[in-house]
């Protein structure tokens, strides 16, 4: 199969973007990519969306100079294996928007972003947002492409949330959605996560009330964060094959999260989960008359089987049409990218099912 390759990372803007929260963003920038081409009617489009720490760079290499910020040059989209010609998302019929969440630090407008009222980072005044915010930020997006109606909305963990915002959003937008190791409504305690996150945050002797971009940054902290994380998602066992030795293997995960802290940014980590601890869309099932692929993984820590087989249940009952695939894996919450090819077969059968 063909690689994707001389992608390009672009901005879209728009202006005096009405948060729900009754706040608003003076200038909203959404950093996006795009794979194939859109047909005459606007009708072949497939909007893939991200994980809480992801970008919006889901598919092939960027062209040098072209990355997504945070992205490092020659990294392949996290769903590569997914999308591209003859891929089970074919972007030889399908035209692919991957779009950074506002609230992320990949180019889109977050805490890190200058505040054009005071010329300075949002930093801790980042108003607060919602996946309803999330979600019609991305259809303005869309709209300015001439995307007319979308196949699928499809995304992993946060990107599930999204798809099946989109669900409820614009029901009549999409033929399908494909949420996977997701489900329709966050824990209840994500409020209390949230807080406990900001707590650890603060603790950072470079917090400075929460102004430590010119403080030498919170690294240390958002490092042993993302150590945590990458670990309770399934890391080790993706890495053991590689190195089977458990000191070198967390050394080499402890590498990947000092990475990851370089690039990211604490208060879109606050920003973003403040989103999915308010997301809930399991009352709204009536409204949504997209298609569902679900997917997940049993061992999934965030979004464990048993949960899901009853979410799956509910929709079914609640007059949904829902396809459910249940992965083979010990890669808990990182199961739908690292066994993409698990799963792709039913993506493409889906696909088809639906006309794209």
């Amino acid at each position: 199969m063909t690689k994707l390759d001389a992608v390009e990372s672009r901005i879209f803007t728009t202006r005096d973007f009405a948060l729900e929260r009754g706040d608003a963003l003076p200038v909203c920038e959404l950093a996006y990519e795009t794979h194939g081409k859109l047909n005459a009617a606007g009708d072949n489009a497939v909007l893939v969306v991200h994980g809480y720490t992801s970008s919006g760079h889901v598919a092939g290499v960027h062209a040098p100079g072209k990355e997504a910020r945070g992205v490092a040059p020659g990294t392949a989209g996290w769903w590569d294996a997914l999308i591209g010609p003859g891929r089970a998302v074919d972007t030889d019929r399908n035209f692919v928007v991957g779009v950074n969440a506002i609230g992320s630090c990949h180019g889109s407008t977050g805490p890190s972003s200058i505040d054009p009222r005071t010329g300075k980072q949002y930093g801790p005044t980042f108003p607060e947002l919602t996946m309803r915010d999330i979600v019609r930020a991305q259809k303005l997006l869309l709209d300015s492409l001439g995307v007319k109606h979308l196949i699928v909305v499809c995304g992993p963990s946060m990107g599930g949330f999204q798809s099946f915002q989109w669900g409820v959003s614009y029901p009549d937008f999409m033929h399908g959605i494909v949420p996977t190791v997701t489900a329709p409504g966050m824990r209840a305690d994500a409020v209390e996560a949230v807080e406990k996150l900001r707590a650890r945050l603060a603790a950072d002797s470079n917090w400075n009330g929460g102004w430590y971009y010119e403080n030498g940054g919170i690294g240390q902290t958002l490092t042993e964060i993302r150590f945590e994380t990458l670990v309770g998602y399934g890391q080790r066992e993706i890495l053991a094959p590689a190195i089977p030795d458990p000191v070198k293997r967390d050394a080499a995960i402890r590498d990947i999260a000092r990475a990851w802290a370089a690039t990211w940014d604490g208060h879109s980590l606050v920003a973003l989960r403040r989103a999915i601890g308010s997301f809930d869309v399991s009352k709204d099932y009536a409204k949504i008359k997209a298609k569902v692929l679900y997917v997940i993984a049993p061992n999934d820590t965030l979004f464990p089987g048993d949960s899901c087989v009853s979410y799956a249940r509910d929709m079914r009952a609640a007059g949904i049409d829902l396809t459910y695939v249940e992965l083979v894996t010990d890669k808990g919450h990182m199961a739908s990218h690292v066994d993409a090819l698990q799963w792709a077969p039913a993506l493409a059968a889906f696909m088809h099912r639906l006309g794209g």
